[in-house]
C-alpha cells in the first residue's frame, strides 16, 4: 500500500482578490506535494475559500451582489488563479458546500452534547477585520488591532455561545512537548507555547443572525451562525470525508501550511476544538512568515509596492513566481519582494545560470553532432568531480523536503549550476572540436553537462514544473523513475534533441 501524505493550505478569504500571501502559502504546498510525489507518496492537497463570516456578507453588499453570485465569482477567481500557478489541487474547498456545513454541525453538536459549549452574555472589544473579540492586551498603544491598524474596535454587548478552551489547555502542551516536529521551524513552536502559557479565556463560536447571516447555523440555536473561523477550520477535516469513517488515514498524515498571522486559530483554537470532539490532532503545523517590500517596508496600496500575482506572471511567467518565492523566502523571518527582485532573480539565476549553459551546449551538440546528444568517452577527474557535484545537488530533491528546507534545496541546484558553467568554461568543448584529435573530448564534455543538466531538470520539476518539463524534453530525456533520485548516464548517448529554444529569454 502506498505511504500517504495529506497538505493543506489555510482557506482563503474572498471579500479580496488573490494576493501575494496566498500565492506563496499555495506554491510551496504544491512543491511538497510534488516533493512527495517524487518519492512514491499517495498525495492529497487540498486548498479554497472560506465563503462565511461578516466580510463576505458586507463585500457582497457593498457590490450591490446577492451573496450566491459574489461567492460564485470569487471562488472561480481564486480557483483560476492557482490553477495559472501551477497549483495541482486535488480538493478544492467551498464552505458553502451542503457536505461541509453538516458536519460542521456535526462536530458542535458533539461538542455541546458533553457540556463544552455555555450560552452566556459578552461585553469587549470586537475587530470585524478579524472578525474576533479581543482583550486591551491585544491591542496596540493607540487601542487599534495591531493586523488592522486602520479599522476601528467597536464595543460590544451580545449574547453568544463560547467553547471551554481551559480544560484543554495542558493536555495541548504536553502534546507539543511529546511531539517536537509539531510545530516547525522551531521559534513558531515556542510562540506558541507562550499563547499557552496563561489560562485561557473561552472562544465565542457563535454570532447572532441578527448580525451575522452568512453562515453554519448552530444545530442547536437556530437564531446563531457558526464563528468563522470555527467553521474554517473543520474543513481540513469535512475534505477527506469526517465525520464518516474513511478519513483516519489521511488524517494520520496531515500537514498544515499556515502564515504566522494564523498560528493562534492553528495552533490552539483548532487543536482544543478536536480535543474537545475526542478527535486526534493534525500531524504538523508548518508556519511561514511574510513577505515585505524591498528594504523591509511594509506592502501598501498606498505606498504601491504591493507585489500582484497576475501581474508577475504576465510580465515573467510563473515559473520566475514560482522560482523566487521558493528560492528567496525564509521560514522564520520575513523576506522582502518586488517586481525588481523577481526580475532580477529570473534574468540572473534561471537565465544566466540555469537556462543559457542547456542552449549553449544543446545547440552546440545540435549543430555538430547531428541534433543528438554526443557518445562520450573515458572520463576524467574533473568530469567526475562534476558528476558528483550535481549529485548531491540533486539529492536534496530526493528526500522528504520541508517548508523550511525549500530555498536550501533550492540554493544547491543554483550552486550546482554555477559549477557546470565553470566546468565548461574550462574545459571549452567550442575549441576541442576544433581539431580531430581532441574531438572525441569534445563529445565526453558535451555528455557530461547535457546528462548533468537533465539531473538538475528532473529534480526541478518539484519547484518549476513547466520550465523543467520543456527542457527535459528539449533533452528528449527518458521518463524519471518513481521513486526518484539523481542517476548518472540516464540520457543516453546518439538520443536525438528535440527542437533547442530560449528556456527563460532576458527580460528587462
Amino acid at each position: 500500500m502506498l505511504m500517504k501524505s495529506y497538505i493543506t493550505t489555510p482557506i482563503y478569504y474572498v471579500n479580496g482578490s488573490p494576493h501575494i500571501g496566498h500565492a506563496f502559502t499555495s506554491i510551496m504546498a504544491d512543491i511538497l506535494k510534488r516533493n512527495r510525489q517524487a518519492l512514491g507518496y499517495e498525495m492529497m492537497l487540498s486548498t479554497g475559500v472560506d465563503e462565511h463570516g461578516q466580510k463576505n456578507q458586507e463585500a457582497a453588499e457593498d457590490l450591490g451582489m446577492p451573496v450566491t453570485d459574489y461567492l460564485d465569482m470569487r471562488c472561480k477567481e481564486f480557483r483560476d488563479v492557482f490553477e495559472q500557478l501551477g497549483v495541482e489541487f486535488d480538493y478544492f474547498v467551498r464552505t458553502s458546500r451542503e457536505g461541509h456545513k453538516t458536519a460542521v454541525a456535526e462536530m458542535e453538536q458533539r461538542i455541546f452534547d458533553k457540556g463544552l459549549i455555555v450560552k452566556k452574555q459578552y461585553t469587549g472589544i470586537y475587530c470585524k477585520g478579524c472578525e474576533e473579540f479581543k482583550k486591551e492586551s491585544d491591542l496596540t498603544e493607540d487601542g487599534q488591532c495591531p493586523l488592522h491598524p486602520t479599522m476601528k474596535v467597536e464595543q460590544t454587548d451580545e449574547t453568544n455561545y463560547f467553547l471551554k478552551m481551559e480544560p484543554f489547555r495542558e493536555k495541548l502542551l504536553k502534546h507539543i512537548d511529546d511531539n517536537p516536529d509539531f510545530v516547525q521551524p522551531e521559534p513558531f513552536k515556542n510562540e506558541l507555547k507562550k499563547m499557552l502559557a496563561e489560562p485561557l479565556e473561552d472562544l465565542c463560536i457563535s454570532r447572532p443572525k441578527t448580525r451575522v447571516t452568512l453562515g453554519v447555523d448552530l444545530p442547536f440555536d437556530p437564531d446563531f451562525v457558526t464563528y468563522v473561523w470555527f467553521d474554517a477550520l473543520a474543513n481540513y477535516l469535512t475534505n477527506i470525508g469526517w465525520p464518516e469513517d474513511g478519513y483516519q488515514d489521511w488524517w494520520a498524515e496531515c500537514e498544515h501550511m499556515i502564515g504566522k498571522d494564523i498560528l493562534k486559530p492553528h495552533g490552539v483554537y483548532w487543536p482544543l476544538m478536536l480535543m474537545a470532539a475526542d478527535l486526534p490532532l493534525p500531524k504538523k503545523l508548518s508556519v511561514h512568515s511574510h513577505w515585505v517590500g524591498a528594504g523591509g517596508v511594509k506592502m501598501s496600496k498606498s505606498i504601491g509596492n504591493v507585489v500582484d500575482p497576475i501581474e508577475v506572471m504576465d510580465k515573467l511567467g510563473v515559473d520566475a513566481l514560482r522560482w523566487y518565492l521558493a528560492r528567496h523566502m525564509r521560514a522564520d523571518t520575513d523576506s522582502q519582494i518586488s517586481v525588481d527582485l523577481i526580475t532580477q532573480a529570473y534574468n540572473s539565476e534561471l537565465g544566466n545560470k540555469i537556462g543559457n549553459l542547456l542552449s549553449r551546449v544543446a545547440k552546440f551538440s545540435n549543430k555538430n553532432f547531428d541534433g543528438k546528444v554526443p557518445m562520450p568517452g573515458a572520463l576524467t577527474a574533473e568530469d567526475e568531480a562534476l558528476r558528483n557535484t550535481v549529485v548531491e545537488a540533486g539529492k536534496a530533491f530526493a528526500g522528504w523536503i520541508n517548508l523550511q528546507d525549500i530555498p536550501v534545496a533550492t540554493q544547491q541546484i543554483v550552486d550546482a549550476a554555477v559549477a557546470m558553467n565553470e566546468y565548461i568554461d574550462q574545459q571549452a568543448p567550442w575549441s576541442l572540436f576544433k581539431n580531430e584529435e581532441t574531438r572525441e573530448r569534445c563529445a565526453t564534455v558535451l555528455y557530461v553537462t547535457l546528462d548533468c543538466q537533465r539531473i538538475l531538470f528532473e529534480a526541478l520539476t518539484q519547484v518549476i514544473p513547466g520550465s523543467a518539463a520543456r527542457a527535459l524534453g528539449m533533452l528528449n530525456a527518458p521518463q524519471a523513475a518513481t521513486p526518484w533520485a539523481p542517476e548518472l548516464d540516464k540520457l543516453a548517448g546518439g538520443t536525438e534533441l528535440g527542437e533547442i529554444d530560449a528556456l527563460f529569454p532576458r527580460v528587462q
